[in-house]
């Protein structure tokens, strides 16, 4: 099972994709987090990652792609997945589409997403007011044609996230058709 999760910042992924990650015994893998632990690095690439996140502008297709289609070749990954943060152009989409067999939309207002975002206790060096709001701008500009992509492939499911976590959870949980 290879499953997508779509969503602007603070819409809830990690938190449901490690859900879902649990309840189906499945790896869960987030591309910002991979991205982070990245810019960490002392490299060329680790200090472009940084530059790039904390301005809050997305790393472009290539790279992406190059970056996280390496870390889905180990062997915790082939069994199945769950992604999120990835694909989030519809060029990704395209090159990712091998397998995928959801992509689970969870929609949250941006209203609500700046809201839960702001409340976060461990607050990141790329999670400025306007790197966030850039973020925001950015996911609706590039994501439309990635929902409309999986939509007309008939792997869309959407989700209201501005329920209570179970009830997303929950929610899910019924869309996908799991017991």
């Amino acid at each position: 099972m290879k499953y997508v999760l779509i969503g602007v910042q603070g819409a809830g992924k990690s938190t449901q994709g490690k859900l879902l990650s649990e309840k189906l015994g499945l790896p869960y893998l987030s591309s910002g987090h991979i991205f982070r632990q990245m810019a960490k690095s002392k490299t060329k690439l680790g200090r472009w990652l940084k530059e790039t996140l904390n301005a809050g502008v997305l790393v472009d297709d290539k790279k992406t792609i190059e970056i996280v289609s390496a870390y889905l070749e180990k062997p915790e990954y082939k069994n199945g997945f769950i992604i999120d943060g990835f694909p989030r152009t519809l060029v990704q989409a395209k090159a990712f589409s091998d397998g995928t067999e959801k992509a689970i939309f969870i929609n949250v207002s941006d209203k609500e997403a700046l809201w839960r975002i702001s409340g976060r206790e461990d607050n990141r060096e790329d999670e400025t007011l306007k790197a966030i709001r850039n973020r925001i701008k950015l996911f609706h500009q590039a994501t439309s044609g990635v929902l409309d992509f999986y939509k007309k492939k008939g792997q869309l499911i959407v989700i209201d996230g501005e329920q209570s976590v179970a009830g997303v959870f929950q929610e899910m949980i019924e869309k996908l058709g799991i017991k």
